[in-house]
């Protein structure tokens, strides 16, 4: 009896033996062929080689960053729609310009083919660094709203911080202003305060659509779980806009520490506006098949308001390309001079990395600002473990000091073109998130950046080479271990 138990074990073992082997084998066809990168792609296979049947079941949840086909399908009809509406607007108005140098012009152009919005020039831009004057800003803008609000956040709560903006937005609605919200439901509900977000939403008749919802059955809706909309973006009647790092929650995040977030908010006036409504409306028609071709039909592109030449980029896995990681790699092979990269998150593929170094390498001054303070370990470790590559080839490395946490984002090249926005410089940025940026062309605008820029420097550590050399073995062995998931955050 006993040999026999011990026979069906064997049996057993050798048949999950071959099993695991059989998966190994398939995988390393399937792996290469579907791997987002090649280092996506080794890093998925060292996976499948050391835990084959949990390895290929995270490949097949997670490895493709790609939307639904029914989303796809939706963004292009809003893509389409959007070409229509250029078309008219070329017929008809003066706003659609190009910017005055020939490498700006490029850049410019690739845009506009990725994204498929222009530039438009006749702008107003004024960029907001203090945390509450931001939302104060906001609640003041939303108070002065006659017909339409719409929000669109990656986290939202209502807490003491952002009350002023929810009371603002029920003020606006009970004068009859329509407000459209969208928000992202598996972020949003971690923070306290979601539950009374919502109730409020309900009793102020506050229209409210979740982003991306979760949708793991196999089929046509399947969605990989890790895909979300980062997006921010508020639009008041289509007069005025915000874009930028912040999003509508406490400057805390509800943290246990003492830990604080800095951030950046742009406040838009002029044609641009239309370009942050129309995307929008595309992420609205996503979540809701309503297109709101009223607005489209109704609105007519907001007058002139400064002198301003901004172009907006929306990205993301609802596009073909990687809309962000093209535009940004082709900022800096462009650069002559100068790159300020300010950024929370720097976990660069291959691509870009080669072009930063290079780009120090050529002698183009390079410098990257990150936080002291780590929010996320395994981000922050890895985005740690490139930094003997960045020193190694000349780029200067500031660490803003802490408890502050720098979450803007902002990359300026020779001071003459700027991106800020939503995204980070790292692999979930470029390829998992829906992101927003807007793109700054002409000198007086990108010098108030630049000028931001050098306030972030005056409260930061020059990190160099000797100093990151000492730092501790158990570190530059976090580091290493983060550095093998890099591909794969």
């Amino acid at each position: 009896m006993e040999e026999a138990a011990s026979n069906t074990w064997q049996i057993a073992l050798y048949f999950w033996f071959g099993f695991e082997w059989m998966i190994r084998l398939v995988m390393l066809y399937i792996v290469p062929r579907r791997g987002r990168t090649l280092a996506a792609a080794n890093a998925w296979l060292l996976l499948v080689m050391l835990l084959p049947s949990i390895g290929s079941l995270l490949f097949f949840m997670f490895a493709d960053p790609k939307l639904p086909k029914v989303r796809r399908a939706r963004q292009r009809e809003t893509d389409r729609l959007t070409r229509k509406e250029l078309d008219d607007l070329r017929g008809s108005k003066g706003v659609i310009a190009e910017p005055d140098s020939d490498s700006a012009k490029t850049l410019s152009h690739l845009a506009t083919q990725l994204g498929g919005l222009p530039p438009m020039a006749g702008n107003d831009i004024t960029f907001v660094t203090g945390y509450k004057q931001s939302l104060e800003t906001i609640a003041n803008e939303i108070g002065k709203a006659q017909k339409y609000i719409h929000l669109e956040y990656f986290i939202m709560t209502k807490d003491t911080a952002t009350e002023p903006v929810f009371k603002a937005l029920g003020h606006a609605s009970a004068r009859g202003v329509k407000v459209r919200v969208l928000i992202d439901k598996l972020v949003c509900r971690r923070y306290p305060g979601y539950k009374d977000m919502i109730t409020f939403f309900s009793r102020n008749n506050i229209e409210v659509r979740h982003m991306i919802p979760l949708s793991l059955l196999p089929g046509k809706d399947f969605t990989r779980p890790d895909l979300r909309n980062h997006r921010k973006i508020i639009v008041i009647d289509g007069e005025v806009a915000f874009t930028g790092s912040q999003n509508i929650i406490r400057d805390s995040y509800h943290r246990g520490d003492d830990l604080r977030y800095e951030e950046l908010t742009a406040q838009i006036a002029g044609p641009a506006v239309w370009q942050l409504n129309n995307v929008f409306r595309a992420d609205w028609y996503q979540e809701t098949q309503d297109p709101l071709l009223e607005l489209v039909e109704d609105d007519d592109l907001p007058d002139k308001a400064g002198d301003a030449l901004l172009q907006v980029l929306p990205s993301g896995p609802s596009h073909i390309e990687e809309n962000n990681l093209r535009f940004y790699t082709s900022m800096i092979y462009a650069a002559r001079e100068r790159i300020g990269i300010v950024v929370p998150y720097f976990i660069p593929d291959d691509a870009f990395l080669d072009a930063l170094t290079t780009a120090a390498q050529r002698g183009v001054e390079v410098t990257l600002i990150n936080s002291e303070i780590i929010d996320k370990t395994l981000a922050g470790y890895a985005q740690r473990s490139f930094y003997e590559e960045l020193l190694s080839a000349g780029v200067h490395i500031y660490h803003y000091k802490k408890p502050a946490f720098l979450h803007n984002k902002q990359l300026i090249i020779d001071d003459s073109i700027a991106v800020i926005g939503s995204s980070n410089l790292d692999v979930r940025s470029f390829a998992l998130d829906l992101e927003l940026n807007v793109i700054v062309y002409g000198h007086k605008e990108v010098q108030e950046l630049a000028a931001i820029e050098q306030a972030y420097l005056k409260k930061s550590r020059h990190i160099t080479e000797k100093i990151w050399a000492e730092r501790p073995f158990r570190k530059k062995l976090l580091e290493s271990i983060a550095r093998i998931t890099a591909p794969l955050l």
